[in-house]
């Protein structure tokens, strides 16, 4: 967990390392998931890949940042429960009182925060892979609306 200069927190989910078979023997390169968020209601996730790990770190992270998305919030949590099914990974996040905390697991967990929700109850079911449920978990704050009363 990392701050940058313009106070965007940076948290790296997976570093993956791959391998490719060549002629001339193996090729290896490195596949990082970020999450980058400014914990007021935006938050972006990128992939960066590369031959070192700091340089895929820097083509996420400026892939999240392009593509960082706004959470609606009520007070500290979200305003309705949504359940997201997205390939194998299902996710359930669900609005908590004030006080309560976040209570996610480690992907969801790490999407949250960097969007700047303080209480939230999350399930994540399906699947244990971390990239499917950061992508599951973005989709479901995506589709998070808040209802106004006066329209």
């Amino acid at each position: 967990m990392t701050y940058s200069n313009d106070d965007i927190l940076e948290k790296v989910i997976r570093v993956n390392r791959v391998s490719k078979k060549t002629t001339g023997g193996n090729r290896i390169g490195f596949s990082v998931l970020i999450v980058v968020g400014d914990r007021k209601g935006r938050v972006g996730v990128g992939l960066g890949k590369a031959a070192d790990v700091s340089s895929a770190v820097k083509k996420g992270s400026a892939y999240a940042r392009k593509h960082m998305i706004s959470v609606p919030m009520v007070n500290t949590t979200i305003p309705h429960e949504v359940r997201v099914k997205k390939g194998a990974a299902k996710i359930i996040l669900k609005p908590a009182p004030g006080g309560t905390g976040i209570r996610a697991g480690g992907a969801v967990r790490a999407v949250v925060e960097a969007a700047g929700i303080k209480d939230i109850v999350s399930k994540i079911l399906g699947t244990d892979n971390k990239a499917s449920n950061v992508y599951a978990t973005l989709k479901a704050l995506q589709n998070l609306r808040i209802y106004d009363k006066n329209k």
